[in-house]
């Protein structure tokens, strides 16, 4: 009994008290903190949209509404979830892409009015941004 209360002891002094449960369970912490895998990246011009079509069907058949977070992409699949990163001011939305852009438009994205607010390109109304498709 000696041994083991000596060798327990000695742990606890050299080694301090155990960890928790939560900090050496790698499969745990990994799945809680795991950011989104990025399956694609993409570099252009967005705009915001919305002044006159709230209530309006998107291309995907949903009312629009310019409080939601969504996007509009000429060929991404609806549903697909993807940040925006404004790369003037670096901040970032997530959006899901729920109608189409006009096939005529250098734009690569365009947002919702919130979507916009949220990085900062209401008041300019266009900007560069980083797109990055998620694995959600």
């Amino acid at each position: 009994m000696f041994d083991t209360c000596a060798a327990a002891a000695a742990a606890a002094l050299f080694l301090g008290p155990p960890p928790a449960a939560e900090e050496w369970c790698p499969a745990m912490s990994f799945q809680r903190d795991a950011p989104p895998a990025v399956l694609r990246t993409a570099t252009g011009l967005a705009s915001w949209y919305g002044p006159g079509l709230a209530g309006r069907r998107t291309a995907n058949g949903e009312r629009f509404d310019p409080a939601d977070l969504s996007a509009a992409h000429h060929d991404w699949r609806f549903g697909t979830v993807v940040r925006v990163t404004c790369l003037r001011s670096g901040r970032s939305v997530v959006v899901r892409i729920n109608d189409r852009l006009p096939r005529r438009t250098r734009r690569l994205i365009d947002l919702s009015r919130a979507a916009a607010a949220e990085i900062g390109l209401v008041r300019r109304g266009i900007g560069r941004v980083r797109l990055d498709v998620l694995d959600e």
